[in-house]
């Protein structure tokens, strides 16, 4: 006679056997198929990079002197007399100059004849001077001041620092803006910054538009940008801005804040690599090794890295 209680545990057991084989196999089966996934995003990441010509590094060696020139004081951009940053750019027409290096960073405003844009240029971090550092590592997150910034989602969160660095000359930075643009008969805005500037700057680059005419064009160039906001921030700007971000070998500054932290660099990167060539990485936060992330980690950070050179030259008041 079958003894029914010890046949239902066995059939008990063997279905609860065949259930674990088959979400074991069917788990298995879609590791394999994510980690191919994985393995073909990567290959195609890779594949897309691409190293940049002579020529279109040699692009972006005005906008370099540009963002340099912007560590050097008010009265030395307004003048336009900073030493080789300012004889690079020789024919360059300032407009406005402002900012103590302290609470509020340098900035100025002029136009370029030969480019035929509007230049916005901040300064980045001063590591004498104690307020720009503090205001580097404020990292809460925070929605954009719905004054200077109208219509933008509250989902859209940046950095409380950068937020705070950027709102301190706006309203100044965009009058200039608007002056030179009237002067010279400008329809293009060209913004560029390093490190803390380079925040600042990508912050102008959503503000300005905002209250600019809407037929003004833009681009964004950054040297040394650390992460400034959060996903919908970057999503954000790689659907409203032209934006260039360079990083220059094993610079820590583009790794910060952390991405632990919801942070993220939208896209648009440009790295410069250990043997100088200049790679386009696409994406979002690209983690080739080719790339910032990939190349930049607590193990290789080199603080020397975060000033250049960008093709050769230095970012620093050469005046």
């Amino acid at each position: 006679m079958v003894n029914v209680p010890a046949a239902a545990s066995i059939c008990s057991n063997y279905v609860a056997f065949i259930r674990i084989c088959t979400v074991d196999m069917i788990s298995s089966q879609l590791a394999v198929v994510i980690f191919g996934i994985s393995i073909v995003y990567a290959l195609s990441i890779r594949q897309a990079i691409t190293a940049l010509s002579t020529s279109q590094i040699d692009y972006y060696n005005p906008y370099t002197y540009y963002a340099s020139a912007a560590f050097c004081s008010p009265d030395k951009t307004l003048t336009w007399s900073c030493g080789t940053n300012c004889q690079a750019n020789s024919d360059f027409k300032p407009v406005a100059s402002g900012g103590d290096g302290a609470i509020i960073q340098y900035w100025y405003v002029g136009y370029d004849p030969n480019l035929s844009t509007v230049i916005v240029a901040h300064q980045g971090t001063d590591p004498f001077l104690i307020l720009p550092v503090i205001e580097d590592v404020t990292i809460l997150l925070l929605p954009l001041n719905p004054i200077l910034f109208p219509g933008i989602s509250s989902d859209i969160l940046v950095h409380a620092g950068f937020q705070a660095a950027q709102a301190g000359a706006a309203s100044d930075v965009l009058a200039a803006v608007q002056n030179a643009m009237k002067e010279f008969g400008a329809t293009s805005v060209t913004i560029v910054g390093h490190s803390l500037g380079a925040a600042i700057a990508l912050l102008d680059s959503v503000y300005l538009p905002l209250h600019l005419p809407p037929n003004t064009t833009f681009q964004t160039i950054t040297y040394g940008l650390p992460r400034v906001g959060n996903k919908p921030f970057a999503d954000y700007v790689d659907a409203n801005l032209h934006l260039t971000h360079i990083n220059n070998k094993e610079d820590p500054i583009p790794t910060l804040p952390p991405q632990a932290f919801l942070y993220v660099h939208p896209e648009g990167e440009i790295h410069i690599e250990d043997s100088n060539a200049w790679v386009s990485c696409p994406g979002q936060d690209n983690p080739s090794t080719q790339c910032i992330v990939g190349a930049s980690n607590i193990f290789t950070w080199d603080a020397a890295d975060h000033n250049g050179p960008y093709n050769g030259i230095e970012i620093e008041c050469s005046s």
